[in-house]
């Protein structure tokens, strides 16, 4: 029989895991389960179309219902949006369209009250073109101390009227744009996104100075936007975009990527971090090679690094199995614990990817509409169900994107004019971009944005969204909210340890291991029903009732089961 826990019973089991020891509340994130809240899409409290941090707090009840351990907020400072707020104007204030500084405090204070532990995000690649560095350095000219905090070149040509290489930038176009005095800046991203000169020891201090501001205003940790990119090489002469991709730039020898010296610059966070107690936390959007990964992950560097593996894999149980084999390898060399990832706000929702066959081409998808191919909606929900209870059983924390505990699909079929990702304009219309997982939550099946707020959103939700609505979720004992519930106040009571023991002897299509305490994950990838072994199941990612569940001796497709059994 499945257990099920009340909602007041899951929010004291979460405040009880902040009334640990001093050595447990230091290494809280090790097995944390941490929900990534988009602030602008999660809840409009006054019903300009965007989320806010008071909607946020009027929803900290339903994080707590759920389960989690900590919440991550994707940037919240003042910002154009010319990338979704990864463009930051000030990095020590919040956008005055989602809130304040007080109301910041009043969010962190109602989630702390719950046991719930705050992470933000740190975006210290590059600013935004409005960051008063920035406009000091335009305003200074060439060759000034104001630009050599930023990475300024004088272009080629006798006026400096040609870019200093050919490089691109990740959203397209070229990576370097002009300022009319024959400068110019480097962005790896969006012109938008004038990239830090991270030698700069004024640069180096000021971001100590935010991971301070930050950590005293009761943050427990940071996720660190493009974490491997600080560091670059751009002596003379500088390389094309044909060089930079050669083989042998790999393993630390890339002029921007993935560096070794970036590692000096974790060492003097990890210093600000150890100031605290306790030290405060940070993880690593760091994508490099897996062997490259650790040392973000190290003790004396951020302490955790995402792994993306599994966002990559097919719902397939051979590559789950080496990528779980190959990521507990990586965690226990660094000495970190490993990261688990189905969805976040850059990548097609995990409930879609599996509807559509394996290979496809997401970015050509997405053009269609999201009808070539058409998605096997109810396949996907059944492997995004499974997957996730998978990934709920193993060791290490797992990082939730919201929306997806309602079993949210991708919305493909925004139109043009509705898109705000760089990407659509960068790539001239060629790719559609992220906005398909950015759109506002349904919390309820009715009004003008479906309980997001109460006026239109500010991207704009389907009608088929009223489906997934939490207040309809929260009727349905089958609903994948639900199946959120029961998985994470079951995995709170069962996880200890970081152990895990594979079982070898099951059938093909099955993923099957046991964790300390006795109990045993069971996934079956395939379509068709398999043996279960002993044991009584504790949950099931399928639709079946407490009394199905009792009886159960056959573990169905496209199905995971939890069960308590005290052989393998």
């Amino acid at each position: 029989m499945t257990d099920t826990f009340p909602a007041e019973e899951v929010v004291t089991s979460a405040l009880d895991v902040v009334r640990t020891t001093d050595a447990e509340a230091a290494t809280w994130w090790r097995q944390a389960v941490v929900y990534q809240i988009y602030p602008r899409s999660f809840a409009d409290s006054n019903g300009d179309g965007l989320g806010d941090l008071p909607g946020i707090t009027t929803r900290v009840p339903h994080l707590a219902a759920l389960g989690v351990d900590a919440v991550w907020l994707s940037p919240f400072y003042p910002s154009a949006l010319a990338d979704g707020g990864y463009d930051v104007d000030d990095y020590r204030d919040v956008d005055p369209r989602i809130g304040t500084l007080e109301q910041f405090d009043d969010l962190v204070a109602a989630l702390h009250a719950h046991g719930i532990r705050v992470v933000v995000d740190i975006v210290p690649n590059h600013s935004s073109n409005r960051h008063r560095w920035f406009t000091d350095a335009l305003a200074a000219g060439p060759g000034s101390p104001e630009r050599a905090r930023y990475v300024f070149r004088r272009g080629q040509g006798p006026d400096g009227e040609l870019p200093p290489t050919d490089w691109t930038a990740m959203f397209g176009g070229p990576a370097w744009e002009p300022v009319g005095d024959g400068d110019w800046y480097l962005h790896l991203f969006a012109p938008e996104q004038p990239d830090w000169n991270w030698d700069h020891p004024e640069v180096r201090e000021d971001f100590h100075t935010t991971l301070r501001f930050w950590s005293d205003r009761g943050v427990d940790g940071f996720r660190i936007d493009v974490a491997h990119a600080l560091a670059k090489d751009l002596s003379e002469p500088l390389p094309s975009q044909a060089d930079l991709r050669a083989p042998d730039v790999l393993d630390g020898m890339h002029r921007f990527e993935d560096r070794d010296e970036v590692h000096e610059i974790y060492r003097g966070w990890r210093a600000v971090f150890d100031e605290y107690d306790p030290p405060r936390t940070a993880v690593a959007e760091a994508w490099v090679p897996a062997h490259r990964r650790a040392r973000y992950a190290s003790p004396e560097g951020l302490g955790q690094a995402f792994n993306f593996d599994l966002l990559l894999a097919d719902p397939d149980a051979a590559q789950f199995r080496r990528t779980i084999e190959d990521n507990l390898a990586l965690a226990h060399e660094s000495g970190a614990s490993s990261t688990w990832v189905l969805s976040n706000h850059d990548v097609v929702r995990h409930a879609t990817r599996y509807a559509l066959p394996a290979g496809t081409d997401l970015p050509a998808w997405l053009m269609s509409g999201g009808t070539d191919p058409a998605p096997d909606l109810e396949r996907g929900r059944r492997l995004a169900r499974a997957a996730t209870a998978l990934v709920l059983a193993l060791p290490g924390s797992t990082y939730l994107y919201q929306g997806e505990e309602l079993g949210l699909p991708e919305v493909a079929e925004l139109d043009a004019a509705d898109l705000q990702d760089p990407t659509w304009q960068r790539s001239q219309g060629t790719e559609k971009g992220r906005d398909g997982c950015r759109v506002p939550l349904p919390w309820t099946a009715h009004g003008a944005s479906l309980g997001f707020g109460d006026g239109p959103a500010h991207l704009p939700q389907p009608a088929w969204f009223a489906e997934y609505a939490v207040s309809r979720q929260e009727e349905d004992p089958t609903s994948t909210l639900a199946l959120y519930r029961r998985a994470l106040a079951a995995r709170r009571r069962l996880q200890t340890g970081e152990q895990l023991e594979w079982a070898d002897d099951v059938p093909a299509g099955v993923v099957r291991f046991r964790r300390p305490g006795g109990w045993t994950s069971m996934t079956n990838f395939g379509p068709a029903a398999v043996p279960l072994p002993a044991g009584r199941v504790v949950l099931s990612s399928g639709t079946h009732t407490d009394d199905e569940l009792a009886t159960l001796t056959q573990l169905p497709g496209e199905t995971t089961v939890w069960l308590e059994t005290t052989t393998a």
